[in-house]
């Protein structure tokens, strides 16, 4: 093998290598069986979430998920993979591979990577249930909001008692 051809394998396995440790999610599908529209589909619907699809080759993955820590990641890398890293939304991958894998069965979620931690299949399914990054911040918000609402009302309440209590004490000295 050329020097040449060499250093180009190096830069594509630290390429995946970065995308892998900057990912806050991966996911890990065999493709086999989807026609090109079908893979265009897919394709236009990781980019509109803002995730990036890539295929490469399985020796290079094994080497930059080697380098990242994750070996036992490497299991997965057998027969047509592609992988679908997001840095932003830790859900988006999972979901979206899951939705299109219900319409198209030839699509199948083998593993994924969240936080640095490898899933398996049923957690990545686990994972594409989850409700949308939104609303988990509404539910979370929502949820810290209310004992303050509450504490607002026990507030008003006493001082609605402290107000009738001083009307009344205002009333007796007028009589």
């Amino acid at each position: 093998m050329s020097e040449a051809i060499r250093e180009q394998k190096k830069q594509v396995v630290m390429e995946i290598q970065n995308k892998i440790e900057k990912a806050q999610a991966i996911v890990l599908v065999d493709y086999r069986g989807l026609n090109v529209e079908e893979v265009t589909e897919l394709r236009k619907k990781f980019t509109e979430a803002d995730v990036e699809y890539r295929v490469y080759k399985n020796s290079m993955m094994r080497f930059a998920f080697k380098n990242s820590g994750l070996e036992e990641f490497n299991q997965y890398l057998t027969g047509p993979n592609a992988i679908a890293f997001s840095d932003s939304d830790p859900v988006a991958p999972a979901k979206i591979t899951d939705e299109f894998a219900k319409k198209h069965e030839n699509l199948e979620i083998k593993a994924g990577v969240v936080d640095g931690e490898i899933i398996d299949l049923n957690k990545v399914k686990e994972l594409a249930a989850l409700p949308p990054r939104e609303v988990l911040i509404a539910q979370v918000l929502g949820g810290l909001n209310a004992p303050i609402s509450g504490f607002a009302n026990v507030l008003q309440g006493t001082i609605r008692n402290l107000v009738y209590a001083l009307d009344q004490v205002k009333e007796q000295k007028e009589a």
